[in-house]
């Protein structure tokens, strides 16, 4: 096997670099005279996480696609704490992103099963107040591109920053009850019947009709006469003024000074 480096970091202090290779080997360096320190034993497939503690020189993290999490005291070249993210049924899970709190009490870590796994110090209780599984429904929404090779959601042609606030969800696409809503910014302060979603219908890719939370309102519930989301009236006011500025903008480009000073404005 040639040696590949697959990520690389300094330490807090910048005093010593570390490099994964895809060897499985983490490698400390002196970072003032290149000399190698210490050689890191114990990932078995290849690592993709190196996140630095925020105030402690001394400690790295490590994670990779084998599952396995480590903390480092790389002065040392020891292992101070492993944690092996160990799926029910599924095997493990392999360890894609993990980040320090900025008071290094805590960090938190991604895997490929859609898992957020929170370490640190402290009580849980307040995690548990929330679902366990928690999606919005705009996850999985398919994208376009319109002529102006600007990216559009396919459902409601919208922008996806423009749109109203997702709605949470769990794995199925079944929304939460309302009291979980009001977690997701932009839906604290609104009104009950503003946070139950609409569900509806769905072709898949593969030709399969699934039930899902299509949004808010709909284009037909406004014609038939039922009150509009406050939230859909805004997206399109907001939609509307820009159409408005993008086409004075184009207008004035395209008219442009006549004398031959100056320059036109770009649309």
């Amino acid at each position: 096997m040639k040696p590949k480096v697959t990520m690389i970091a300094w330490n807090q202090n910048d005093n010593y670099v570390v490099t994964a290779v895809n060897n499985h080997l983490l490698k400390v360096w002196n970072s003032c005279t290149g000399q190698l320190l210490h050689d890191l034993v114990g990932h078995a497939d290849e690592v993709f996480v190196l996140e630095t503690h925020p105030f402690d020189s001394r400690i790295m993290l490590s994670a990779g696609h084998d599952g396995n999490i480590f903390i480092w005291d790389i002065t040392k070249g020891t292992k101070t704490k492993h944690y092996f993210n160990m799926i029910e049924g599924q095997g493990h899970g392999a360890v894609f992103d993990c980040k320090f709190s900025p008071d290094g009490q805590h960090f938190a870590c991604t895997d490929s099963h859609g898992h957020l796994l929170i370490f640190g110090f402290g009580c849980s209780r307040p995690y548990e107040k929330i679902p366990d599984q928690m999606f919005f429904h705009t996850d999985y929404r398919p994208l376009i591109r319109d002529s102006n090779n600007y990216v559009l959601d396919e459902q409601t042609q919208q922008a996806p920053h423009l749109m109203p606030p997702p709605f949470l969800v769990d794995v199925d696409g079944n929304p939460h009850p309302t009291k979980y809503q009001r977690l997701v910014p932009g839906r604290e302060n609104c009104a009950d019947e503003h946070l139950i979603p609409q569900l509806g219908y769905v072709a898949t890719s593969d030709g399969e009709v699934v039930e899902q939370v299509i949004g808010q309102q709909t284009v037909d519930q406004d014609e038939q006469g039922l009150e509009p989301s406050i939230l859909d009236d805004m997206i399109r006011q907001l939609q509307l003024q820009q159409d408005q500025r993008t086409g004075a903008d184009q207008e004035s480009a395209s008219s442009g000074p006549q004398n031959g000073e100056g320059t036109p404005r770009r649309g």
